[in-house]
């Protein structure tokens, strides 16, 4: 059915990096930082440093298919499924034993997380980004609104589906947008933590909010919740759907750094480590109120007063981390900040060891004294805190993705899980597979059971074996969809092809047992199977009037039958029926009804055309909906009015095509208006004019 077509390879290579900055180790707890006079004389220009970027904006772009996708893409799969699924372990491996080797091992399972949903909140959407990576759209009581959150989900998601796993909560900066989290954007925490078994969370959006709950509503009324919405709504939601254990830790940048903090500091008990990264851990001294204001007026036009109330007044101590530091001695204490000078990421100024960026400097500054601070309150309230003080750096991304990684240990430990996955290798036939198809990368997993089969995960895409189908690779986009469809439990099954590119050139397809994933950069990668594969295949495919597809098949829970969407049509099925191709203005004005929900049902042809002034007819359960260049789109019902109209010989007779649709006329009946005249049906009985 899908033919034979010339099979594509993709790869994706990764940035190179620099070397990481020395770490000047564990720092002593004491009173204060020594500046010496060149720096202390440069301190006055952080007040106004701190009105500048504190974190880079964020840009879309285009997604393609070629292995994980990048950073910036945000075209994913939509589904309602859930993310858990049953395994068959009946199937031979693909090594006809199973190695001990890849056998991946797990920790001890941990009591699942608190999953009472607070009322109000709910999942209204889930995307797939790629296999692991999870965009949600939870509509919060508090916030009155939808809220994106991505999900990056361990590296044993797969292969161990009755496993829960702890999560890392990653909060962003002062500049965060409504699209993505910094995090994905600006580092590579993606490629580093599909290595490590941790459900990664990160809340998208949360401009100038520090993630706390605002006195009064932010910019035009708009409601700003940020910590009931952190650690009330968003945990339990996340616990029920996608496997939460009972530990938890939360990381930020800059203003994330404080927010992570203060909600550790005011939710004890909830999160078993916390981390800042150029946090600014101390809120009320002297110039720190007036810092935030200024900030908060440049990043968005915020009013400081609206979050905490008056500068330095009673809720901004509650929501100053060095005076909440004796609240959290039961959490594993991250903090770490640069010294704003020209470190192995910056580009050096005239001025000897200041960096070009001379924002990012002064922010730092701030930082270091801040968390210095912090430091000094916890150690004086017999508080632990791993602190990180750099010879170098700014207030820039490189240097938190660093932070990152070397804080991760100490929050694995915390959370209860491994620094890094368990060591696999691949064997047998995916061990064949993955030698010819050195794009894949190193194994995540060993080989594990799936439905029908074997499959292995890899860091750009899985292997599926059986010994029908031998072993193909799923990745990128087409991967997304197929984990949103439930993967090989699923209705497509086991993957039959790799990877292939379409006869146009522009697109990519992989075949399955029970069904196609089509993928272009325009529409995204979205699944064809049964009847309409076959009516889609017999029309040309993506090189036919149809196009691509650009939804998956979508089930109607009021009229039993599917429909998906085209580039140039849209496919309908009703259940007991065959698929019918309904596009053009015919579609528009089936849509103006209500599509198969409405009285005219399902259609029962494709389009018509018709003689009579270069006209076309689709034909429905319960009408047809006629079009002509001079009449446009309009639905006539069977019924006594159909059929006055068809003895005049319908848009060939005397009344030409219809003008308008059913309507009422005063005192009961009907009418339908054609080019020619009027049809009435008045108390049973048909009135031609």
């Amino acid at each position: 059915m899908n033919g034979s077509r010339r099979e594509a390879s993709a790869s994706r290579g990764s940035s190179p990096r620099k070397a990481a900055p020395r770490s000047s180790g564990r720092v002593s707890n004491k009173n204060t930082l020594t500046w010496n006079r060149k720096q202390l004389r440069l301190v006055p220009v952080v007040a106004v440093a701190v009105a500048a970027p504190l974190v880079v904006g964020v840009a879309t772009g285009q997604s393609n298919n070629s292995g994980v996708p990048e950073a910036n893409a945000q075209t994913g799969t939509s589904t309602s499924a859930s993310p858990t699924s049953s395994r068959s372990t009946s199937a031979p491996t693909s090594s006809e034993s199973t190695p001990s080797s890849s056998a991946t091992a797990s920790t001890e399972q941990r009591p699942a997380a608190n999953t009472d949903v607070p009322a109000g909140v709910r999942l209204d959407r889930v995307d797939w980004l790629s296999e692991r990576r999870v965009a949600l759209w939870v509509q919060s009581a508090a916030m009155e609104r939808p809220i994106q959150v991505q999900l990056l989900l361990p590296a044993s998601w797969n292969s161990e589906p009755d496993r829960t796993y702890p999560a890392l909560y990653m909060l962003d900066g002062l500049r965060a947008v409504d699209t993505e989290s910094g995090w994905t954007h600006e580092t590579q925490i993606e490629k580093f933590f599909d290595s490590k078994d941790a459900v990664i969370v990160l809340p998208v959006g949360g401009e100038s909010s520090f993630y706390t709950d605002w006195a009064n509503p932010a910019k035009d009324g708009e409601p700003y919740q940020w910590e009931t919405f952190m650690t009330e709504e968003l945990p339990p939601l996340i616990a029920r759907d996608w496997r939460l254990n009972d530990r938890a830790g939360i990381a930020g940048l800059s203003m994330g750094g404080t927010a992570a903090m203060n909600l550790a500091a005011h939710n004890e008990g909830q999160y078993q480590f916390a981390a800042s990264f150029s946090g600014y851990l101390d809120t009320t001294s002297f110039g720190m109120p007036e810092a935030i204001k200024a900030a908060q007026l440049d990043a968005g036009g915020y009013n400081s007063e609206d979050m905490w109330g008056p500068l330095g007044g009673e809720t901004w101590k509650q929501n100053d981390p060095k005076l909440q530091a004796q609240r959290l001695k039961d959490v594993s204490l991250y903090v770490s900040a640069g010294s704003g000078n020209t470190g192995p990421w910056d580009k050096p100024s005239p001025i000897e060891g200041i960096p070009e960026n001379f924002a990012g400097y002064g922010l730092e500054l701030l930082a270091r004294m801040t968390t210095q601070n912090f430091v000094n309150a916890a150690e004086k309230a017999d508080v632990p805190v791993t602190s990180k003080f750099r010879p170098s750096g700014t207030h820039t991304w490189p240097y938190w993705q660093f932070e990152m990684t070397q804080a991760w240990p100490q929050a694995a430990e915390a959370l209860g899980t491994e620094v890094n996955a368990p060591e696999c290798k691949a064997e047998g036939e995916i061990g064949k597979f993955r030698e010819a198809n050195g794009s894949l990368g190193d194994c995540l997993t060993g080989e594990y059971a799936v439905e029908g089969g074997r499959a292995q995960d890899f860091r750009e895409g899985r292997v599926f074996w059986s010994e029908d189908t031998g072993a193909h690779a799923v990745t990128g986009r087409i991967g997304a969809t197929y984990q949103a469809a439930g993967g090989p439990e699923g209705e497509l099954g086991l993957p039959t092809s790799s990877e292939q590119k379409t006869p146009d050139g522009v697109g990519r397809y992989t075949t399955f047992e029970n069904g196609t994933i089509y993928w272009s950069p325009k529409t995204g990668a979205h699944a064809v199977s049964g009847k309409i594969l076959d009516l889609w295949s017999y029309k040309g495919s993506e090189l036919g009037d149809l196009g691509y597809p650009t939804s998956d098949a979508v089930r109607n829970p009021n009229k039993d039958g599917v429909a998906q969407g085209f580039q140039n049509g849209t496919v309908f099925q009703a259940a007991d029926g065959d698929p019918r191709i309904v596009k053009g203005a015919i579609l528009g004005k089936y849509k103006d009804l209500g599509y198969e929900n409405s009285d005219l049902g399902y259609p029962t042809s494709d389009e018509i055309s018709l003689r009579a002034g270069g006209g076309a007819l689709s034909r429905f359960e319960n009408g047809g909906i006629y079009w002509s260049p001079n009449t446009q789109a309009h639905a006539v019902p069977y019924g006594q009015i159909f059929d006055a109209w068809g003895e005049d010989d319908y848009e060939n007779g005397r009344f030409g095509y219809p003008v308008s649709d059913v309507q009422s006329v005063p005192g009961g009946g009907q009418e339908v208006e054609f080019e020619h005249g009027k049809i009435r049906l008045i108390a049973g009985r048909i009135e031609k004019s």
